[in-house]
């Protein structure tokens, strides 16, 4: 069972143990072996341990679904209607298209590797069928959220307040009260710590500090972590230095795994460039993110800082990484970061961080870039050539800011922006400081020779003044306008001052009276914009005594109503 149970070297994470001893048939077996080997080979498409292992549980998967379904013994055996079981099993499953794809696409691959490499060992009708994953669509993924702006302030914050806590522990000796047979037994582990990295549970050193501190009443719940944080990152300061990170930088969170102790170049005034690779831009993995440099509050002083500090660690730990820590686990020094998930857990339930519903919050690494992103197009008001970095406007559009989060920000400025046009569709209306304005001089939005003749009501129509009677935009230029006159409160020609109060009052206690002899669908197709325009937009302009004034007036005044609007 050799060839089914081996080892690759991948090029990013370190071993995979592969073991497919226990798939039948063995000689199809044999064959997807093969495939995920050169498919993991330099320059092959798997080069991630984590996607080589997602490789194999697919493998897994599939030739559970042969021993079941099929009666294929040999690799000629298999026909088209194996990978279409397949597929239907897995809707059957309850997968979504997207998982569904994802899993039948790994075994279509290894079976396009097989052909590759031994053209004529499958069913030609077989082959035919490999040039197309799924007959079926997809589908679209749900887009990754962001976190909001108050997620992201407690994020921040959490993170700020313990890397501050880390570098101020980290090279401070263990200093307590005592004895001098304490003291003298702290130097003995801090030596020893000093000299190999780390000290065991079992060492003499240890045990011995452990049983004064034990006697004297001091705590030792934590005690290895609390000897080994002086010289060392632990593991639980993983957390918070990734999260400050991504949320500064926007840097994917796998790419804040696999930065470097070299990452740092081309320093300029006040910035300085972080070098990562990124797994998915395959043919340009290569990436270069322009960042702030400056004090620990800056993604470059935060790098050089965790460089320096944990120079100790590499000298018992020679690696590249940048992440190199303690592991109280196991006890021992380790690099680079697997799934952090439990730290995280109880990270973000030891600063007690919540969500918008103020309920304990399940924090996702992977969603702090589109956090970072969505802060951004927040301060850049939308404007893509600003937010676009490193990405073409339509990525950045599609990919970043059509965000579930950023929905009612977009819902609310097209509100805002329908606002502004139907008000700037509409009439003008005129505060009485405003008309003293317009009377002194000020530049006026309307096209008129004689402000005094269109405010003192020689252009006057029922409900305001006309400044374009010859001039409007429901006519050619030159005409007389062809609307009703009740048209004029959706006219930008209106000019609406204190003076035509009384009569728009009348007008709107009638259209009100007329509530009672018409159906609500006949009245608002009627009178509706008229009264949403008096009672929203004209009304709100004048102080209440001014409109009491007008009311006044009116009622002493016989209603003229136009035939249109006659009952």
């Amino acid at each position: 069972m050799l060839g089914l149970r081996f080892n690759i070297e991948a090029r990013y994470g370190g071993t995979v143990e592969v073991d497919l001893t226990n798939l039948r048939p063995r000689a199809l077996a044999i064959g997807f072996a093969g495939a995920v080997r050169r498919q993991a080979e330099l320059g092959g498409a798997l080069g991630a341990r984590r996607t080589i292992k997602q490789h194999i549980a697919a493998y897994h998967r599939f030739f559970a679904y042969l021993r079941a379904n099929s009666h294929a013994t040999k690799p000629a055996d298999l026909r088209a209607l194996d990978i279409d079981g397949f597929e239907a099993s897995l809707e059957a499953a309850g997968m979504t298209p997207i998982h569904r794809h994802t899993v039948l696409a790994k075994a279509v691959l290894a079976l396009r590797s097989i052909v590759i490499d031994q053209s004529d060992l499958l069913d030609e009708g077989l082959r035919r069928r490999l040039s197309y994953t799924s007959a079926q669509s997809a589908g679209r993924s749900q887009p990754r959220d962001a976190y909001s702006p108050f997620v992201a302030r407690q994020l921040r914050d959490a993170a700020r307040a313990d890397i501050g806590k880390i570098f101020r522990r980290i090279g401070r000796p263990l200093d307590e009260a005592g004895d001098s047979n304490l003291h003298s037994a702290i130097a003995d582990v801090a030596a020893r710590i000093s000299a190999e990295g780390k000290i065991d549970h079992s060492d003499l050193a240890f045990k011995r500090l452990y049983f004064m501190r034990l006697r004297r009443g001091l705590p030792v719940s934590s005690f290895s972590e609390d000897l080994h944080n002086r010289h060392h990152l632990l593991a639980s300061d993983l957390p918070p230095l990734l999260t400050f990170l991504s949320l500064e930088t926007g840097l994917e969170i796998e790419c804040c795994k696999t930065l470097t102790i070299d990452c740092l170049r081309n320093p300029g005034p006040g910035t300085i460039e972080i070098s990562y690779i990124k797994r998915r831009a395959h043919g340009a993995e290569q990436k270069r993110l322009r960042v702030r440099d400056g004090g620990l509050g800056t993604p470059g002083g935060l790098i050089r800082k965790l460089i320096e500090v944990t120079g100790v660690t590499r000298r018992f730990l020679p690696v590249d990484s940048l992440w190199v820590y303690h592991y109280k686990g196991r006890g021992q020094l380790r690099s680079g970061i697997d799934h952090p998930h439990e730290l995280v857990d109880n990270w973000v339930a030891g600063h007690g961080i919540v969500d918008d519903d103020r309920r304990p919050l399940h924090l996702i690494l992977s969603r702090l870039r589109k956090t970072h992103k969505a802060l951004w197009y927040l301060k850049t008001e939308g404007h893509m050539a600003r937010f676009a970095v490193g990405h073409a406007a339509e990525i950045a559009a599609r990919h970043y800011a059509d965000i579930p989060s950023l929905r009612l920000l977009h819902e609310a400025t097209v509100a805002e922006a329908l606002t502004e046009v139907v008000a700037a569709a509409g009439p003008i209306v005129l505060s009485p400081d405003s008309e003293s304005l317009w009377r002194e001089g000020a530049a006026v939005p309307v096209q008129t020779n004689n402000v005094p003749t269109l405010l003192d009501g020689d252009q006057d129509v029922w409900l305001a003044a006309c400044s374009g009677f010859q001039n409007s935009p429901f006519a050619e230029a030159g005409s007389p306008c062809p609307q009703p006159i009740l048209c004029c409160l959706e006219c930008r020609n209106a000019v609406i001052t204190t003076r035509k109060l009384p009569a728009i009052l009348a007008f709107l206690d009638f259209i009100e009276g007329e509530r009672d002899g018409l159906s609500a669908a006949d009245w608002s197709i009627k009178f509706g914009r008229a009264h949403a325009r008096i009672t929203q937009q004209i009304l709100p302009v004048f102080s209440e005594g001014l409109i009491a004034q007008a009311r006044s007036e009116a009622a002493q005044q016989s209603l003229y109503l136009p035939p249109e609007v006659r009952p």
